[in-house]
């Protein structure tokens, strides 16, 4: 499991956020899209500044927290702390028709991790970075 520590971390500030009314207008792919590279990104930051590892290592841990399975297993501790907007969201991700499929994961960890990044990419783009290391930071206190 990826140990996050408390990173202070601030995604880019485009000085535009979008409201949460027109973030739900754009399709839960879309959504997960934005998702996927937000949680890449904090995955990634969080492994290079809890230790000083080889590049590899870094890639393999990396792998494994962003994988499907992987953020479906987050998801399972995640979820109910999901407000009702945020569990609206994954939802409609977690049910949306999606073009590809896993080739590491089963269909439902798949569709439970395109639920969790389109949670992901609507909190960033509605500008609550705030909330997205709220919910990954205090994932390690259980």
């Amino acid at each position: 499991m990826l140990k996050c520590y408390n990173l202070n971390i601030y995604m880019f500030n485009f000085e535009k956020a979008l409201a949460p009314q027109q973030a739900k207008q754009l399709s839960p792919v879309t959504l997960a899209f934005v998702g996927d590279a937000v949680y890449s990104l904090y995955v990634r930051s969080s492994l290079v500044l809890s230790a000083d590892r080889r590049p590899a290592e870094l890639q393999k841990l990396s792998s494994a927290a962003v994988s499907a399975r992987g953020q479906s297993g987050l998801l399972a501790r995640l979820e109910a702390r999901f407000t009702p907007e945020e569990h609206e969201v994954f939802l409609r991700g977690r049910n949306a028709k999606k073009a590809t499929k896993s080739k590491n994961a089963d269909v439902a960890e798949y569709n439970r991790s395109t639920g969790f990044e389109a949670v992901l990419g609507f909190l960033y783009l509605t500008g609550n970075d705030k909330r997205i290391v709220q919910l990954l930071e205090n994932d390690n206190a259980d």
